[in-house]
């Protein structure tokens, strides 16, 4: 099986798609061949008709010869796209030189091909070709042909209006470079993180696509298991109970009813994750599943849960677990000696902060935090004793995600005197108890005949009402 590099196919996805540039092409070559005839024919002006449609023409030659010998979906690498580029560049400037050189007010299109570059090439690529540019129009500046005119009159404007568009030039392909590969940049670089998101999400999806085949699984055995655990027991009674055949049947029934426990298992785990997504949580519950899993490595979690009123409730969610998750994994990361998660409430509002004492956020990364591709990780506290290396996109994906559920994430530092960062998440109340009525409907019609336990009626299919999370 050939192997890929996950780099290279993504500089392939951002290369310069050959329709493109071709596309592109034709809209130029058919611009030039109308200013030509228009000047030459309609304004009646001498110029160097046959010069001009050579050139034209071979820009007309190359696009039919480039898309002959590639498909239209070819991806050019980026020395093609260079040269093609220059090529342009290179042509325009004889245009111009057989048609008044910067006095022809169409020398402005120098800057297209700076253009695309910057949207689709390497920053050093596009500065070659802008440089290129800039080179062409300084000798345009200082030789060309005149200006076509009035037959029996001469057009010369001033050398320093001259130098003044040559300036222009220069300028504009310095701002549209810069500006127009920011753009790209930042383009890509979203979408490259929402991939990532929906990459996180299809793992989880896929976790409970397994869930659901081990529940099948369950239930189709269960039935030979029981079969097997009945034949057993008659075996076992006609059999001498000092035998060697009565020990085997023994350790028969055994073993069958220990498949039988790890099969209830499976099917409570499903039926669980069946209900996962949309299951009624209180806050306590949520905050104590997502800090669990961190406990004893090396940082203590301090949880802090209290509130006025009735404690809220919310729906199980699968993007919210992993973006609190997350924010709970970056402080434990940073801090020095403890991470503290503390949840409040009210009639309006419910907050969740998480603080650490670590050395907080650098200014430079602050105001960007949360942005695709910006990280600064801290020291390993799983036990390695290494610096960690992240890719910007955790706190990315936990930012989308839980504000996806309707909540407020700030991500800010401890005020002075203290130290660390702080991450607080603020829902409305009636927006983090908000619950799909679509599902109540259908759970409504789904419910079981026998009533439900007051104790699933709280705490789900855990069946952990005596156990309280805030300890």
């Amino acid at each position: 099986m050939m192997s890929y590099d996950p780099q290279d196919l993504s500089l392939n996805a951002r290369r310069l798609r050959l329709d493109t540039l071709v596309r592109l092409r034709w809209l130029a070559v058919t611009g030039q061949s109308l200013a030509v005839f228009g000047v030459h024919f309609g304004l009646g002006y001498t110029l160097p008709f046959a010069a001009c449609l050579t050139l034209i023409g071979l820009s007309a030659v190359l696009n039919i010869a480039i898309r002959i010998r590639y498909p239209a979906s070819h991806r050019l690498h980026d020395d093609t796209a260079t040269g093609l580029l220059a090529f342009d560049i290179v042509q325009l400037a004889l245009l111009l030189f057989l048609t008044g050189g910067l006095q022809n007010p169409f020398s402005l299109l120098f800057l297209a091909p700076v253009l695309i570059s910057a949207t689709a090439l390497p920053p050093l690529r596009t500065l070659f070709l802008g440089l290129l540019a800039v080179g062409c129009a300084t000798l345009l500046a200082l030789a060309h042909l005149p200006l076509p005119w009035i037959p029996g009159e001469t057009f010369q404007m001033p050398f320093l209006y001259i130098s003044g568009k040559w300036f222009a030039i220069l300028l504009g392909a310095a701002f549209i470079g810069v500006y127009a590969w920011r753009i790209a940049e930042e383009g890509r670089q979203l979408a490259q993180a929402l991939a990532a998101t929906e990459l996180v999400l299809a793992r989880e999806q896929h976790l409970s696509q397994i869930d659901g085949l081990a529940a099948a699984a369950a239930h189709e055995l269960g039935t030979p298991l029981a079969t097997i655990t009945v034949v057993a027991k008659e075996l076992a009674r006609r059999a001498p109970a000092d035998t060697e055949t009565a020990e085997d049947l023994a350790l028969l029934r055994d073993q069958a009813e220990r498949c039988r426990a790890i099969l209830g298992k499976l099917t409570s785990l499903s039926a669980e994750d069946k209900r996962g997504f949309l299951e009624r949580i209180t806050l306590g519950h949520l905050i104590e599943e997502i800090v669990d899993p961190q406990r004893g490595i090396g940082v203590p979690l301090h949880v802090d849960i209290r509130g006025e009123g009735a404690e809220p409730y919310c729906q199980r969610n699968a993007g919210l677990i992993y973006g609190l998750a997350n924010l709970i994994d970056n402080a434990v990361d940073f801090a020095d000696s403890d991470v503290h998660v503390i949840a409040r409430w009210d009639a309006r509002e419910v907050r969740v902060e998480i603080h650490d004492d670590g050395p907080g956020i650098r200014p430079d990364i602050l105001l960007r935090l949360g942005e695709p591709y910006v990280t600064s990780r801290g020291a390993d506290k799983r036990g390695r004793g290494e610096r960690m290396q992240g890719h910007g996109l955790g706190v990315f994906i936990a930012k989308t995600l839980i504000e996806r559920t309707g909540a407020q994430l700030t991500l800010t530092n401890q005020p002075a005197p203290g130290h660390g960062a702080i991450a607080r998440i603020l829902w409305r109340r009636e927006t983090f108890e908000w619950r799909d009525p679509a599902f109540d409907m259908q759970e409504l019609d789904n419910a079981p005949d026998e009533p439900i336990l007051e104790s699933e009626q709280v705490f789900g299919t855990r069946g952990s009402s005596d156990r309280d999370p805030r300890t």
